[in-house]
């Protein structure tokens, strides 16, 4: 990890790993939008997303606002300036049966046609203190973003709120590194976090210093 970036987990409380580079790389399956490295994390009660399950979960889609992470704060996992700042979009229906994920799936080209822009959703891009590197969070709440171009941010300080907005099934997080602010162009960049607690598969939990989440994990910031 000599040559990973080194970030603060994104917010506070339990959230599940997906799509972790510690699985594969390019850990979402394409080196497209400077996704090469990127992460996903989804907030979870043990290892449920949601404390409700009814029809709407086996058979259709659901509203974005039963799912635990809806809302959270998503915090600035490092010290830099606010490059990007964009809001507006809406938070989708979100989907957890395997008939409404299908569909989704089946449409998917037709986002990655629109651009960076339209998978992200509301998003902000920071330009970390650290030379050439840049962080995207993803995925933001429409109406959440509090930051904007210009605006200088440390480890912690909230720039906008868990959503559903962009390329997403239900809230989460996404994170992503990368050599340029303009993700069109730029090329993703690896990265590792600092001072977490990784709970896994088998209920052990890990205190970790510096490393890259496992898949199917829960992490906490320690």
């Amino acid at each position: 990890m000599a040559d990973a970036v080194e970030l603060a987990l994104p917010f506070a409380g339990t959230w599940l790993v997906q799509n972790s580079p510690a699985r594969r790389v390019p850990s979402h399956g394409t080196h497209l939008f400077a996704t090469t490295y990127a992460i996903d994390f989804v907030a979870v009660r043990g290892r449920r997303t949601a404390d409700v399950r009814d029809w709407r979960t086996a058979l259709g889609t659901e509203p974005p606002e039963r799912f635990l992470g809806f809302g959270l704060p998503v915090l600035a996992p490092g010290t830099g300036t606010v490059v990007a700042a964009h809001d507006g979009e809406r938070d989708h229906e979100a989907r957890r049966s395997p008939l409404a994920l299908l569909g989704y799936a089946l449409t998917q080209a037709s986002r990655a046609r629109a651009g960076g822009a339209a998978l992200a959703g509301n998003h902000v891009v920071l330009a970390l203190d650290v030379p050439g590197v840049f962080v995207v969070l993803a995925h933001l709440r429409r109406g959440s973003v509090e930051v904007r171009p210009g605006q200088r941010v440390g480890p912690g300080d909230v720039v906008g709120r868990c959503g559903n907005s962009g390329n997403s099934t239900q809230p989460h997080v996404h994170v992503q590194a990368m050599d340029g602010p303009d993700a069109h162009v730029a090329r993703g960049v690896p990265l590792a976090f600092r001072s977490y607690r990784e709970h896994g598969r088998d209920g052990g939990v890990r205190a970790v210093a510096l490393g890259v989440p496992g898949e199917g994990t829960v992490v906490e910031p320690a």
